[in-house]
């Protein structure tokens, strides 16, 4: 199925106020702290936390580093999880976990260990769509957009080109 008006559910205009109001309530979440990690899951969920990092620079004073991760996402036990830049210490450090789409929980439920192992202060979950299928004891902190869906549906989320946008396939 192809990226058209129809299956369109969140345009760019949609989606820049949705990271714009997550952005606040990360904010107002966290507006104590010294400083803040995003940490986007390869590829979306970096490029969601890459906005998400934008944002919270206009809206606050925080100091927000940027971190990737890269998991095998159908089978990561068999693969290492990796994290961008390597983290020398999370100790103390509020850690929120970015990614485009929340569906079953798996792909954030293997992440956890590795953010969990390096001792960090909160731990946090951002998500731009999250589509209640949990499978897994994941829920979002912040959420941009909360859709109902059928289990053969997916949304497919798009964040750097012509068709930046969230569709329902």
């Amino acid at each position: 199925m192809a990226f058209t008006t129809d299956n369109l559910i969140l345009d760019r205009q949609a989606i820049l106020q949705k990271i714009t109001r997550m952005a606040f309530e990360i904010y107002e979440r966290n507006f104590e702290e010294e400083r803040l990690v995003l940490a986007g899951i390869h590829e979306n969920g970096y490029l969601l936390a890459q906005l998400l990092a934008k944002e919270l620079k206009n809206v606050s004073p925080l100091p927000v580093d940027l971190m990737e991760v890269r998991l095998h996402k159908t089978q990561p036990l068999q693969h290492d999880l990796t994290l961008t830049p390597s983290p020398e210490s999370l100790k103390g450090t509020v850690v929120v976990l970015v990614d485009d789409v929340l569906n079953t929980g798996k792909t954030l439920a293997y992440t956890l260990r590795a953010f969990l192992e390096k001792d960090c202060k909160k731990l946090e979950i951002a998500t731009l769509v999250d589509r209640h299928h949990p499978l897994y004891p994941i829920s979002a902190t912040y959420t941009g957009y909360s859709l109902a869906t059928t289990l053969k549906e997916h949304v497919k989320v798009e964040l750097n080109d012509e068709t930046f946008g969230a569709y329902l396939m």
